[in-house]
């Protein structure tokens, strides 16, 4: 077939869902209005480990409007079956009233549900909960690591000893939530056997209608989810947390639909975060800074009812070229609640450490930290010896050096100062590989020349409402408003999680397959239409623009969707379209990307100001750059966040969260984001998927904290190994 024009994809698009959500007509999942329904509120735990030897619910039960309390003493066993779609397919997460058990601060331990919010919240604060306490084990530096998963290629101890220059380096990084704006909730309704749950979920599909069937041991097609709306997710919503069991649980025991919404407090410990790590690192290289060798000691916290692990691995092995690699990743497991995927997960996190290294290792040798970075750029990806689809690191450095003014800058630490600050900048590279799964989407092209595509992915905000249309355009020769794309139920083809910057990749593809094929069905129908203007025409010469069918060189020699099928009698056109990655990959594909960052720091009082940012990345074909410039400037600020603000304390004596809100868990506001500006390279990758793309969610974030940091040594002096930066740190 022809090859369609690209009008829509490449152009910068608003977001066609825009309108709904800034003036309140977008349904989020507490907002459906479902009839009869009534409300939960969760009992959390006030022990930090232990078991419950008593509940007396008999003050909230005589509560008016409470119609039941559901604890362990009074709650149905339930199946918990293993759910292979999920992200713990082996079965292993906390199972809601099931024991007397205890395992974290927070834990649920009991529910009362009510004829309103305000009667239900007040009757929960009456459930009196009896404990046997332990003391919990919450410390990450004190607490035993499980056996590590490791890594190796050539001989690093033996590189290191015989290195010219030597480093070794210790960083910790505190754990960060997602704090979303929206709050996690929940609506759940029983109709006899049939389940359908109104959620907050980045995963329609695997996440919560696979869950919620294996958890109550129904068939999938039982349970139907609805997600139409996400406020922001950030990785929190790819699983289903406790609270919609809960939700689905008490609905199925009062018979009646029951919304549950998670308070700001309990969302720290209701659901996942980003763990704390400890990560060693020692280097090795030649006095021209040649990499011969590195090592990785790295421990990341998790559940003890549950092991989560992430991608921190990945970095050091592939990131530069060198031929000594050692490393070791071990969880720590610890009396809290599960950890999940945040932004940029493991990678963002390795990149840190990583990053500082090698700004540590360019300052020692005296090159500059671009050069240094060249100088170790590997030709093919060493940890799997595949060669690369595209890396373009080369480019972004060069790039970004011209556009943020690198050459400017005096190598020499503490040499600029604007009055009491000192001025810094730094820069970091930036990777993430580029995922793909197998998904699906519906398309129907209509009579009055419209199409509708539908497909049970997410929108939790990178745009997905409007890219797709985008691509659907296109491919069917249409207008993106003659395109109606709809998401977020589960009666819809499925697609895989909305996170791992792969929806574009995956659900972008499986939507150009299906109208790449319903622009087939049209044109074969046509040509082969005795009464059509293009009977006869080779198919491969038929092009369609703005719904209508033509021969490529002869615009005149055509006709519209419109008066096709309404001459054949047919009211649409329609057919499944699917996308599923190679089994096995033939080359390494990632995003790069290469931040710089200017910081000014107050040298009396040791506070830390960016003054402005620059990414610069190699993600492929952008399907919309003024989303695309969306994700790149939300990537910053959060890490401008997990750099200088964000950590969640714990009281290591009974596990508490101590600033579980917003007042405490500090967020960047308007006054921390600074001149941010984000490039994108002009170009795609047609190996990683056939639309070209490599994701761009997550490698924006990548990379922000160590430049960050390697701008505050060269304002100050101070190397900064841990996160975030304490003001004490650089007093």
């Amino acid at each position: 077939m022809t090859q369609q024009p690209q009008i829509a994809v490449g152009t910068p698009r608003s977001r066609v869902d825009g309108t709904l959500k800034v003036t309140g007509r977008a349904s989020y999942a507490a907002d459906h209005d479902i009839e009869g329904v009534v409300f939960a509120a969760v009992v959390d735990g006030t022990i930090g480990r232990g078991r419950i030897t008593g509940i007396d619910t008999r003050a909230a039960r005589a509560q008016p409007g409470v119609l039941t309390v559901i604890s362990h003493l009074n709650a149905p066993r339930l199946a918990y079956q293993p759910n292979s779609g999920s992200n713990n397919p082996d079965g292993a997460r906390l199972r809601v009233f099931q024991d007397d058990q205890v395992l974290f601060h927070g834990h649920p331990v009991a529910v009362v549900v009510a004829t309103t919010l305000e009667t239900a919240r007040h009757a929960a604060s009456l459930v009196d909960v009896r404990y046997d306490a332990a003391r919990p084990s919450t410390d990450l530096n004190s607490a035993p690591a499980g056996t590590p998963t490791t890594y190796a290629r050539g001989d690093a101890e033996a590189a290191l000893r015989s290195a010219e220059v030597r480093l070794e380096m210790g960083y910790r990084l505190a754990r960060n939530h997602h704090n979303p704006m929206e709050p996690h909730a929940t609506i759940a309704r029983w109709d006899g056997d049939r389940l359908t749950v109104w959620d907050k979920t980045q995963w329609v599909v695997g996440g919560t209608q696979q869950e919620l069937a294996a958890v109550f041991g129904i068939p999938a097609e039982s349970v139907r989810v609805i997600s139409p709306f996400v406020g922001g997710g950030f990785g929190s919503g790819l699983r289903a947390w406790p609270h919609v069991t809960i939700a689905a649980l008490a609905a199925r025991e009062t018979r009646r639909p029951v919304k549950l919404v998670l308070t700001r407090r309990q969302m720290y410990f209701g659901t996942g975060y980003r763990p704390a790590y400890e990560y060693r690192m020692r280097l090795g290289s030649d006095r021209r800074g040649r990499l011969v060798a590195m090592t990785h000691d790295i421990r990341g916290e998790t559940a003890t009812y549950e092991k989560f692990t992430e991608a921190v691995l990945s970095p050091g092995q592939m990131l530069y070229s060198m031929p000594n690699v050692s490393q070791a990743y071990a969880t720590v497991p610890l009396d809290l609640n599960a950890p999940t995927y945040m932004r940029g997960p493991g990678t963002a996190t390795a990149a840190f450490a990583l990053e500082s290294a090698i700004d540590e290792l360019a300052h020692e040798i005296g090159v500059d930290p671009i050069e240094l970075r060249l100088r170790n750029e590997p030709e093919r990806d060493e940890s799997t010896n595949l060669p690369f689809s595209t890396r373009r690191l080369r480019e972004c450095y060069r790039v970004g050096a011209r556009e943020f003014g690198w050459n400017r800058r005096n190598p020499r630490p503490g040499s600029t100062r604007d009055g009491d600050w000192l001025i810094g900048t730094g820069m970091a590279a930036a990777v993430y590989h580029t995922a793909r799964m197998a998904a699906r989407a519906y398309v129907r092209l209509g009579a009055d020349g419209t199409a509708l595509v539908q497909s049970a992915t997410s929108d939790m905000g990178p745009g997905t409402y409007t890219s797709m249309p985008q691509v659907a355009a296109d491919v069917l020769g249409l207008t993106m408003r003659e395109v109606r794309f709809e998401l977020g139920d589960s009666l819809m083809p499925p697609t895989p999680p909305h996170g791992g910057s792969m929806t574009m990749a995956s659900v972008g593809s499986a939507v150009q397959d299906g109208c790449d094929k319903v622009r087939q069905q049209a044109i074969a129908l046509a040509v082969n239409d005795p009464r059509s203007p293009l009977h006869g025409v080779n198919p491969d010469d038929v092009i369609v623009r703005r719904g209508r069918l033509h021969v490529k060189n002869d615009p005149t020699r055509g006709e519209t969707y419109q008066e096709l099928l309404t001459r054949n009698n047919r009211r649409q056109l329609e057919i499944i379209g699917s996308y599923a990655p190679p089994e096995q990959d033939r080359s390494s594909m990632s995003a790069y990307g290469a931040v710089f960052a200017e910081v000014a720091v107050d040298h009396r009082l040791g506070l830390v100001r960016v003054r402005r940012m620059l990414g610069v990345y190699d993600a492929g074909r952008i399907v919309n750059p003024k989303l695309a410039e969306s994700q790149a400037l939300g990537g910053m600020v959060g890490g401008i966040g997990g750099a200088l603000l964000e950590h969640t304390v714990t009281d290591h004596r009974d596990g508490r969260i101590v600033n579980a809100n917003l007042a405490d868990y500090l967020v960047p506001v308007n006054a921390d984001v600074p001149d941010l500006r984000a490039i994108y390279l002009d170009g795609e990758d047609r190996e990683a998927d056939p639309i070209g793309v490599k994701g761009l969610g997550e490698v924006v974030i990548v990379g922000v904290a160590p430049a960050i940091t390697n701008a505050v040594f060269h304002a100050t002096g101070r190397r900064i190994r841990e996160l975030p930066i304490a003001a004490e740190a650089l007093l």
